[in-house]
């Protein structure tokens, strides 16, 4: 009996290590560096309709207050929370979304950072498209990790060429 106990507990933990780690254990690799989490900040929005999202992710990159702003064609912004951003997205059947980066600029002084990026949103990770946009991404570093703070984003359009300035800047 004393054996089946203890069988069973030792089963109980080794379970609990492999299947219960911490969001930290999952996702440290993603907010190590700069690059590390522009990268996941792209991969979290990026997959197939058949992938999970991947909110608990997304809400480990940015920090707890994280600010979301978009700019219409007229240049009007609209902002709201991470959690806001959820809503829409969780109400409706996941379709093949990829977000591409084309070209990062990132500025960092201290603490804190400052990240450039244009993007192309793909529906075939290898198709390219006329779809495209800048984000302007706000960083800080805490504990040695870093945070996304906030970001703002602005689609390109026949009227703005945004992406395609910033692509020929040198």
């Amino acid at each position: 009996m004393n054996k089946i106990i203890l069988t069973s507990i030792i089963i109980f933990f080794a379970c609990s290590s492999v299947f219960g780690q911490s969001n930290d254990e999952k996702y440290v690799k993603d907010v190590k560096s700069i690059d590390a989490i522009i990268n996941a900040y792209y991969d979290v929005v990026s997959g197939s309709s058949s992938e999970p999202w991947e909110f608990e992710r997304d809400k480990y990159i940015h920090s707890e207050n994280a600010v979301i702003t978009r700019l219409d064609e007229n240049g009007k912004a609209e902002s709201h929370t991470l959690e806001a951003e959820y809503i829409p997205i969780g109400l409706s059947p996941k379709e093949d979304f990829y977000e591409k980066e084309l070209k990062r600029k990132v500025s960092k002084y201290g603490n804190i950072a400052q990240v450039w990026s244009a993007f192309e949103i793909r529906t075939n990770p290898k198709t390219e498209s006329n779809i495209r946009g800048l984000n302007s991404i706000q960083l800080h570093n805490e504990n040695g990790r870093w945070f996304i703070d906030s970001w703002t984003c602005e689609m390109e359009s026949d009227k703005n060429t945004i992406v395609t300035d910033f692509l020929n800047e040198e």
